[in-house]
């Protein structure tokens, strides 16, 4: 008998004393602990290992499923075997569907997994093939498609996206023998020499100016206002609206760390009151927050004049660069602490030991920003100003 017990390992099998090749996995993870029954056993040189299902709880359905496997393997054959080749036959859509799954198994933050569902959502060509009929001129075309409707960056993602979930299923085993990843060797769509640009005032205006009092609208205000990543904005929670902080958790940040973003009265303007809905932004019934950001931006693009090409990631370049400037000159550390950055001045050994998160600090540099941007404004519209203390 196998007894459900706690281990120093984080991954361990207790092995039945009796029936061998059964046993009990036990594995540690951020949500707990779970057990699960397995067999294993040898093809050749090859070790094969089946879990059982969900369905399969108590110690005595387990043993009785064990046996049937077992007795199946003494007769020669290769039950694990069978299921990977049935699993190649599988379509892409399928394949996909599992990966996501299984970064959400292992705990990837939600930003990411929904990055992957949209990544590889957009390689519609691809979804109903099996993976023995996609090779590298479907990724390429594909890509080609994506780069065209959604821009160069959006290809490169879902190229990254391919990439590691057709890794992933060679891993599993769910590949055909002898199948390579097809992304190997397809070309990026971006300019590598395109990291991001700060706009100018004039840009930056027309942007603010441009963008209305729609979902979006805001979202882009309050980009320019906070220096936030896209997705911490768009996805924003109204229980992480607390008061005149936004506080997001760790699950919800690129680094892993909570982050406490200062709201100032333009900011919390922005923002609005609060409504009965999870998100601060999207449809009532989102179950993901605000989507849709290609079509949106491109919207916006048509109401702009004189503005180079630019991305959604230039207002965090522009916000980080105009604050370093003067006249603002706002110190490196607190620019870092706004932006939610470990390097610099956190980096290494000065990081480990400085836990300050200097809130004061950041309300006061993004005011500073806030006052900068109505200047900007209130110039744009014909007034003659040169600091804020002139528009009162």
């Amino acid at each position: 008998m196998i007894a459900k017990r706690a281990y120093d390992k984080a991954d361990h099998i207790e092995w039945d004393t009796k029936l061998t090749g059964f046993g009990l996995r036990t594995r540690r993870g951020k949500k707990g602990v779970k057990h699960t029954w397995v067999v294993q056993y040898k093809v050749g040189s090859l070790t094969r290992r089946i879990t059982a299902d969900a369905t399969v709880v108590d110690a005595a359905r387990a043993k009785a499923w064990a046996k049937g496997l077992l007795a199946r393997i003494e007769l020669g054959e290769d039950p694990q075997g069978e299921k990977k080749a049935a699993r190649a036959s599988d379509t892409f859509k399928q394949i996909a569907a599992d990966f996501v799954e299984h970064q959400r198994n292992k705990g990837r933050r939600e930003n990411t997994i929904y990055a992957t569902k949209l990544h590889l959502g957009r390689c519609k060509p691809l979804l109903d093939l099996k993976l023995a009929d996609i090779g590298r001129t479907q990724v390429a075309g594909v890509l080609k498609s994506i780069g065209k409707a959604h821009g160069a960056v959006s290809a490169d993602r879902a190229r990254a996206a391919l990439s590691s979930c057709f890794a992933w299923a060679i891993g599993e085993g769910l590949a055909p023998e002898g199948w390579n990843n097809p992304v190997v060797g397809t070309n990026t769509q971006a300019s590598g020499d395109s990291p991001g640009r700060a706009l100018d005032n004039a840009e930056l205006v027309a942007i603010w100016n441009a963008s209305g009092d729609d979902d979006f609208g805001r979202i882009v205000k309050l980009l320019i206002l906070t220096g936030c990543r896209r997705n911490e904005i768009a996805k924003l929670e109204w229980e992480e609206v607390k008061g005149d902080v936004i506080s997001l958790p760790e699950n919800r940040t690129k680094n892993g760390l909570r982050f406490d973003i200062p709201l100032t009265d333009l900011a919390r303007e922005t923002i609005g009151p609060d409504q009965p809905r999870k998100f601060v932004f999207g449809r009532y019934s989102s179950s993901e927050g605000f989507g849709g950001f290609s079509k949106a931006k491109g919207q916006l693009d048509t109401k702009l004049k004189g503005v180079k090409p630019w991305r959604l990631h230039d207002l965090r370049h522009t916000f980080s660069t105009r604050l370093h400037e003067a006249p603002l000159s706002v110190q490196p550390h607190i620019i870092e602490a706004c932006l939610n950055h470990v390097s610099g001045h956190k980096a290494s050994v000065a990081g480990r030991y400085n836990h300050a998160i200097y809130n004061p600090e950041k309300l006061e540099a993004l005011n500073k920003w806030e006052a900068h941007i109505k200047v900007l404004l209130a110039q744009a519209s014909g007034a003659n100003v040169t600091r804020l203390a002139d528009l009162a």
